[in-house]
């Protein structure tokens, strides 16, 4: 009998190639399967990826935003030690003027002329008290005659004078700026007639408050020794000399 007539043999034979066919069909489905589930997970890690990544980036931004907050707190911080350190020497500096300003009036002798309205007190070379009354507060502009305001502040320098220096003499020193007269040019002729007319208003009042005529004298200097501004320079000074 020929094996591949019989029917079991055959059949038999033949079984191992159904099973391959079958086989090879699981094997496909298999393989087709896990093509599916790595695409998934493919897929998932993607989407975890950018999760990660915007995470990532938002970190990354807060991290910046704080560190330019710090950055900015370090900058006020920063000021603020700038502007303490200036403020300290400020003080410091306020304190050593203050400080100064207490020795050198210490310093200075008092004469009673100080807290007379409207006058400067100094001294000159020698010792004598120079009391320095500003032109404008004493005459109108081109006048000799005593303002009525200004016959206050004479009066309070005659009393110091009747009774702290009653046995100095005393020399009125007339200025004027360096501007030519103009309205009143016929009057005076120059700044030094002018200067020495104020100059005799002023002895001739303070000698009606009781100043001894005796140790009184007027002197002119018209536009000369200048000082800083034209009004500083319109100025009457009552010396007192030393004894």
């Amino acid at each position: 009998m020929n094996e591949n007539d019989t029917i079991p043999g055959g059949a038999w034979m033949n079984t191992p190639k159904l099973f391959l066919i079958a086989l090879g069909s699981l094997g496909l489905a298999v393989l087709g399967g896990c093509n599916t589930v790595s695409q998934r997970d493919y897929d998932a890690a993607i989407d975890e990826n950018t999760q990660l990544r915007e995470r990532i980036a938002g970190l990354q931004e807060t991290s910046r935003q704080s560190n330019d907050g710090n950055n900015a707190y370090q900058s006020q911080n920063d000021q603020l030690r700038s502007d303490i350190q200036r403020l300290q020497t400020d003080l410091s500096d306020a304190k050593s003027a203050a400080a100064a300003a207490d020795a050198a009036a210490k310093a200075r002798p008092v004469t009673g002329f100080e807290g007379i309205t409207d006058v400067q007190v100094g001294m000159r070379n020698g010792g004598a008290i120079v009391v320095r009354v500003p032109g404008d507060v004493l005459f109108n502009s081109g006048s000799e005659q005593l303002r009525k305001q200004a016959k206050a502040t004479l009066d309070g320098i005659a009393q110091v004078i009747n009774t702290t220096y009653s046995g100095n003499t005393v020399r009125i020193e007339g200025y004027t700026d360096s501007d030519k007269l103009v309205k009143t040019k016929k009057k005076w002729g120059t700044n030094e007639f002018l200067s020495a007319a104020r100059a005799i208003s002023v002895e001739t009042y303070l000698v009606s408050k009781g100043v001894d005529n005796n140790r009184i004298y007027s002197a002119a200097f018209g536009p000369s020794n200048a000082r800083g501004t034209k009004k500083e320079s319109r100025r009457v000074e009552i010396i007192i000399l030393s004894e």
